[in-house]
């Protein structure tokens, strides 16, 4: 746990500790093989990438919403037919708070990081509410200390 308050935590801080492992996937493997990683990896989303550059992000609920729901089959379904492709990204530099922000309006529930036009990280709505929860614990732990003295 860190000695400052969420408020002010960046990106750059929290991928420092979770790490910056990214998972992706391309464009033309099938939703199959996408949905079959997300489980052994056990995220909620992988990057789409092509030649290195972030062309979108499929998450469970594009599974879901683009191939379950609409009678598709998983293995013959391309990523790029059900992937997001408008991709928000966050800098290292900005607040938990900004991301939580971003993340409420925009309705996305993963941030790819970019740091000078290279992938950074991802960070996800679970990343950034454990960090939240932690600091608030540490927080109250020490105005229990403060309170005891």
């Amino acid at each position: 746990m860190s000695d400052q308050s969420s408020a002010s935590t960046t990106i750059r801080q929290l991928l420092d500790e979770k790490g910056s492992d990214v998972w992706d996937i391309d464009p033309d493997d099938s939703v199959f093989n996408a949905v079959t990683k997300m489980s052994i990896k056990d995220i909620g989303g992988l990057l789409v990438l092509e030649d290195e550059k972030i062309i979108g992000i499929i998450t469970e609920r594009d599974y879901t919403r683009n191939v379950i729901l609409k009678g598709k089959t998983s293995p013959e379904t391309a990523v790029r037919d059900i992937m997001s492709d408008n991709v928000i990204c966050v800098t290292p530099e900005q607040s938990i708070f900004e991301c939580l922000e971003i993340m409420t309006e925009k309705r996305v529930r993963h941030l790819p990081v970019v740091d000078n036009d290279r992938l950074a990280g991802m960070v996800s709505i679970g990343d950034l509410v454990s960090r939240i929860i932690s600091d608030q614990k540490g927080a109250i732990e020490e105005l229990q200390k403060t309170s005891q003295s």
